[in-house]
This record gives C-alpha cells, structure tokens and sequence, in this order.
C-alpha cells in the first residue's frame, strides 16, 4: 500500500487547499517536460494517482480507513513502507 501522504508532502489531515498546492508542487517537480530524470515519469504518475485518490472525498475516507487497518494489521510491512518512504525523502 502506498502512502500516498507521503508521495504529496503533506499530513493526513491536510486539507483539500493544501492538498492541490502539494499537487501543484509536486507535479511541476516531477513533470517529464521539465525533470529529466530517469525516475521522474513513474514519479509524476505516482503524484497524480495520489492526488486522483485524494482529491475525492469518498475514496480518500476509505483509504484513510484502510490505512489505519493495516498499520493494526499488518505492522512490519507498513512500518517497512513507512521508513523507506522517510529514507527516500532524506535521501532527495
């Protein structure tokens, strides 16, 4: 599961203003056009799937509850996502 808060920069009680600014953001970083990066089309695909799901209220409700389940369920997995989404994050 992606943590796709993360993929945007912001909280997960962002709210939907910040959440378009992050997008905005976030695409003009990763946009092909402008980064030529080997890893920046998958990157701005990544962006715009997250801002997809959380631009809509309904799926982000039930992502924000899926997510809290499996950080209960399966907790090393998401603990694994968690840290190498924060070393990604360092590493930029």
């Amino acid at each position: 599961m992606k943590d796709y808060y993360a993929v945007l920069g912001i909280d997960s009680d962002a709210t939907a203003g910040a959440l378009k600014n992050a997008y905005r953001k976030k695409a003009s970083e990763f946009h092909p056009d402008r980064n030529t990066a080997p890893d920046a089309p998958a990157r701005f695909r990544d962006v715009q799937e997250a801002y997809d799901l959380l631009s809509d209220a309904v799926k982000r409700q039930e992502y924000d509850e899926n997510r809290r389940r499996s950080l209960l369920e399966n907790p090393l997995e998401t603990a694994r996502q968690i840290w190498t989404t924060y070393m990604n994050k360092v590493m930029q």
